[in-house]
């Protein structure tokens, strides 16, 4: 594994590998134990989109494995000033040993792997956000002990960047997911016709999702680049929260999971948030440790 660009990319053995690397490196940090693959060495941190527990989990998680962080913002380089992708990857490929980039365009990230040369993760993008699926799967994993016959639903914006990770990690690794969304938020026919055959399926009744359920999952309904749709997005998504009702449907010992941040009585019950925070802050901090096994397999394929 060279880069980190997506789920869609990976293999189960890879992902898998990730995971138990995670819990391992998780384990030693509660111990006060850290790898040094990374020893000396600066990554860049290419971020055009704003970030609380990516930037954080990052330059913590570089520091831990011996690296420094090089935290750039588009705004503040070049890349601001219109300066291609490319031509920012072949100036730092000759100049740091990673890059961790987070910004609106898959094909950005994509082109800045191919132009730089030097190891490259997809911190998020409108297309996929791969960090937060290997935390969430590092989270099912502790909470119910594998996702091997589990049932995930995703509710809300199902076309969106979540959405997409679900479904490929879904395909990748065997699993059920259900994504409830109103039929105008549901993928569309051209990312299904790409994912192909997968143990995934659409609906718009939530309460037929919610059934038998072990992972109920939501995200914010207005990302980063549609505040301008923000009313008619919250209006058409209202009916899809994820609240109390639905948990009973689900199985019991179902966890909650929003990969934040979190707007309180839009996507989630304000009360059930609170009362599962819990379960969905343990997914935040794995964020770190699932961010560190990827660092630590790209040092590695070197």
């Amino acid at each position: 594994m060279k880069h980190f660009l997506g789920i869609e990319p990976l293999t189960a053995v890879e992902i898998n590998a990730l995971v138990d690397h995670a819990i391992e490196l998780k384990a030693e940090r509660s111990r006060g134990s850290f790898s040094t693959d990374l020893q000396g060495e600066t990554w860049a941190m290419i971020f055009t989109k704003s970030s609380t527990r990516t930037r954080v989990s990052f330059e913590v998680g570089l520091s831990e494995l011996g690296a420094r962080p090089l935290f750039l913002n588009a705004n503040d380089i070049q890349l601001g000033r219109g300066e291609p992708i490319k031509d920012t990857a072949r100036v730092l490929g000759r100049m740091v040993h990673g890059a961790i980039i987070r910004t609106y365009s898959q094909e950005d990230v994509v082109d800045f792997a191919e132009y730089g040369k030097i190891p490259t993760i997809n911190a998020l993008t409108d297309e996929e956000h791969p960090c937060q699926i290997l935390a969430d799967l590092l989270t099912i994993r502790e909470r119910l002990g594998g996702w091997e016959g589990k049932k995930v639903v995703f509710f809300g914006d199902g076309d969106c960047n979540m959405g997409r990770s679900w479904a490929w990690a879904a395909k990748r690794l065997g699993f059920e997911l259900v994504i409830a969304a109103p039929k105008a938020f549901q993928p569309e026919d051209a990312f299904m016709a790409r994912l192909g055959e997968a143990p995934v399926s659409l609906t718009d009744d939530i309460e037929a999702a919610a059934r038998g359920a072990d992972v109920l999952y939501t995200d914010t309904w207005v990302s980063m680049g549609r505040e301008a749709e923000a009313e008619e997005r919250l209006k058409i998504l209202a009916p899809f929260q994820i609240h109390a009702g639905l948990v009973k449907l689900a199985n019991p010992g179902a966890i909650v999971q929003h990969c934040l941040p979190a707007y309180r009585d839009k996507e989630i019950c304000g009360k059930l948030f609170e009362e599962r925070a819990d379960e969905i802050f343990q997914q935040a901090e794995n964020r770190l440790h699932a961010q560190k096994a990827i660092l630590i397999a790209l040092a590695r394929s070197r």
